[in-house]
């Protein structure tokens, strides 16, 4: 089953959903917020993508942190733990089917993935 991760107040999630809607594309929605995200997850992610493309260093979360939040992520464990404790630095959304296919929105790119 596809899965969403991502939060629900996020214009980038609601775009995502949208779309997946409009395109009749079934998906179970996790929420960050509600459902936290787990470290094997994360690891499971690391393995399929760049850590720098996972953390959103974009979000308002992450320029929140002080300069020695910031220096204390300086590799995949630590920045797992970040993301476990802090679930909106996670760049969103993350779209899944036991791989991930996409992670933010870009209408092109699901397009091509969902063969839409």
């Amino acid at each position: 089953m596809l899965t969403v991760y991502g939060i629900p107040n996020c214009d980038t999630v609601k775009k995502t959903l949208d779309w997946l809607k409009t395109n009749n594309i079934a998906y179970r929605f996790h929420n960050y917020k509600t459902e936290g995200i787990n470290q094997q997850k994360l690891e499971e992610w690391l393995t399929q993508v760049p850590l720098e493309k996972l953390v959103n260093k974009a979000s308002a979360t992450f320029k929140g942190f002080s300069e020695e939040e910031k220096s204390q992520i300086t590799d995949p464990a630590s920045a797992m733990k970040l993301m476990t404790e802090r679930s909106s630095v996670i760049k969103r959304p993350v779209v899944e089917n036991g791989k991930i296919l996409a992670i933010g929105f870009k209408p092109e790119e699901y397009k091509a993935i969902f063969n839409v």
